[in-house]
């Protein structure tokens, strides 16, 4: 690893990069979001059909009234039931099966430095071949770790930024899981100010879209990847 530049890249250099790539390939912003939010959307209907967990979950929800720990009482009842384990299941399968879809940004990104024709199909560059198992093992592997870490909140943030750039690393270089998060915490260690700002903005911005305009959220949801792709070019150099 090594940066690019004779100094520090500022953080307003790589958020006006970030910002570049995603206002270059908004149609491809929304036909993530559509095919992303398509597929979850029909699971969650189809899911809902055999498991009828919402009902389920609304009716839960009237204990709210009664007081929080009674309302956690029944949540957690809900949740010990064998049809709403099915249906998370059937969720967090469906979240890891699309997790491939945003490698496709990164070759987009690419493309567009290398001055190369832009496609459809290199959105869904993460489903060819081989590939699509590496990138499905690695978000297997991720997700739980941070769902495990997730009501601490600090650990989920510590393990988002000792992995933010395994992704790309992944797939630019060729890079092993572990190897990667070597290689992500040396870069953690260096720019852990400009990892934290641009990570910061770029979830605010995620969903700011929907919090604002809501039809607008299906441009901003992807942003993340703009700005995974303008930290990993400021900080990595694929030169050996």
């Amino acid at each position: 690893m090594q940066s690019k530049y004779p100094q520090k890249p500022g953080i307003d250099f790589i958020l006006k990069q970030a910002f570049f790539y995603w206002n270059k390939t908004l149609i491809f912003q929304l036909i993530f979001s559509i095919l992303y939010f398509g597929i979850f959307l029909t699971v969650i209907f189809v899911a809902d059909l055999k498991y009828d967990i919402i009902n389920q979950y609304i009716e839960t929800t009237k204990y709210a009234k009664d007081g929080a720990e009674i309302y956690a009482s029944e949540l957690t009842k809900l949740a010990a039931t064998e049809n709403f384990q099915m249906f998370s299941l059937a969720i967090i399968g469906t979240t890891i099966f699309l997790y491939p879809l945003n490698l496709g940004f990164y070759q987009i990104y690419r493309k567009i430095d290398l001055n190369e024709k832009l496609e459809l199909g290199d959105l869904l560059v993460g489903y060819n071949g081989l590939n699509f198992f590496k990138y499905i093992g690695y978000y297997i592997f991720w997700f739980f770790i941070y769902r495990f870490t997730v009501p601490t909140v600090v650990l989920a943030i510590i393990w988002v930024a000792v992995t933010v750039f395994v992704a790309p690393l992944m797939f630019f270089t060729d890079k092993r899981i572990f190897e990667a998060i070597s290689l992500n915490f040396k870069a953690l260690k260096m720019y852990y100010v400009e990892i934290l700002v641009c990570t910061i903005v770029a979830f605010l911005f995620k969903y700011l879209g929907f919090t604002l305009f809501l039809v607008g959220g299906l441009f901003t949801f992807p942003f993340w990847n703009a700005m995974i792709y303008s930290l990993y070019k400021s900080v990595f150099s694929e030169k050996s």
